[in-house]
């Protein structure tokens, strides 16, 4: 059943209302009529089945059937940050990590970063990242879009790591001195409910500068298996790892 996410201005008691882009989904890509149904997600995560009451030409308006006792959210908070990486590679991040579960992505401008995004640039870019994880979230059936921060400096992405539980970030020196130090070490210690950072070099990795200044920060570095991912496919790894440590092993 399709689904969408609806601000909390668009509900009334057990109505809701569709507008602006999603109603011409609804109208014109679905072509749903008065009587069918979809699963409209509130912003406190919530969800209820909803069943078209009225059609007009600017909005869709249906009421609540049903709230449903779901929860498609991992047992823990991960958010992703990255270097820039070059092209679309980001916004594939953004799309199939969103399907993956991360709950908030942080990109930075690393210093081997191709990539130099300028304040001009940013605003229509987080918009359209922000349409990307909203669509993502529709299709994976999510209780939430998850958050997305503006491009930072490597130093204020330091600063906003301070709040997590845990801190990560993917070094190709690790996977040569402690190849043997997997995955399972650390998700071990990992408890549900905490926050979990995880962080991912650019095209080049992370410079040695960088390198010292997570650690010093509390970052623990650690490997990706024992092949060298392409920056675009490292975040996805760790996150179907967690997924399935604390999904599907627990």
């Amino acid at each position: 059943m399709q689904r969408y996410f609806i601000d909390s201005t668009r509900w009334d008691d057990n109505e809701v209302k569709i507008t602006d882009e999603d109603f011409h989904h609804v109208v014109h890509v679905m072509r749903m009529q008065e009587g069918d149904s979809f699963i409209a997600n509130h912003p406190d995560q919530s969800a209820a089945r909803c069943k078209i009451t009225s059609v007009d030409e600017s909005q869709v308006v249906a009421e609540v059937e049903e709230w449903l006792e779901e929860t498609k959210e991992l047992p823990v908070d991960i958010t992703v940050a990255q270097g820039l990486p070059k092209g679309d590679k980001w916004e594939l991040v953004l799309q199939k990590g969103t399907e993956l579960g991360a709950g908030r992505f942080v990109p930075f401008q690393a210093a081997r970063s191709v990539v130099k995004w300028d304040t001009k640039k940013q605003q229509k870019k987080v918009a359209r990242w922000q349409k990307i994880v909203k669509e993502a979230s529709e299709q994976a059936h999510r209780n939430k879009v998850p958050d997305i921060d503006p491009v930072l400096s490597v130093k204020d992405f330091v600063k906003l790591s301070a709040s997590y539980d845990w801190k990560f970030f993917a070094y190709e020196e690790t996977a040569r001195q402690h190849p043997t130090v997997k995955l399972h070490h650390y998700f071990s210690q990992i408890e549900e409910g905490q926050s979990v950072l995880i962080c991912i070099g650019p095209e080049g990795g992370f410079d040695q500068d960088e390198a010292i200044t997570l650690k010093e920060n509390g970052f623990q570095a650690i490997r990706l298996g024992p092949r060298i991912l392409r920056t675009e496919t490292a975040p996805l790894y760790v996150l179907a790892s967690l997924s399935y440590y604390f999904e599907e092993m627990r």
